[in-house]
């Protein structure tokens, strides 16, 4: 169930090792949200061009996470702890390029969210 949306600046494709972070995330957060691991889907999408601040040289990553409603502030909070953790675990700092890396936790609407396997 849990959507995991990340976006990255095209200069961390090298030292980014997303599918790590994602499967290392999967597996944090699984016993967190009480949702197996199968369930979990995980996204990459490589930002070609964004302006930071002043528009100084500056990298990103943000990832969103998207839970099912019902989950308390406090449940949403430890996720974002965690998933910046392994975020930093598995990244290579670029040097010169100063990198933020954001996270939002969001509600997916209970009633409306549908899955079928096929």
């Amino acid at each position: 169930m849990p959507q995991i949306t990340v976006e990255y600046s095209a200069e961390l494709s090298e030292g980014f090792d997303r599918r790590g972070f994602a499967l290392a995330l999967h597996q944090a957060v699984s016993p967190l949200v009480g949702s197996e691991v199968a369930a979990f889907k995980t996204r990459f999408r490589r930002i070609e061009e964004s302006v930071i601040g002043d528009g100084s040289p500056a990298a990103m990553i943000h990832v969103r996470v998207g839970l099912l409603t019902g989950r308390p502030v406090e449940l949403k909070q430890e996720v974002g702890r965690t998933a910046l953790g392994i975020a930093r675990d598995h990244l290579e700092p670029v040097e010169g390029l100063p990198t933020q890396v954001t996270l939002e936790v969001y509600d997916m609407d209970r009633e409306q969210y549908q899955k079928v396997v096929l």
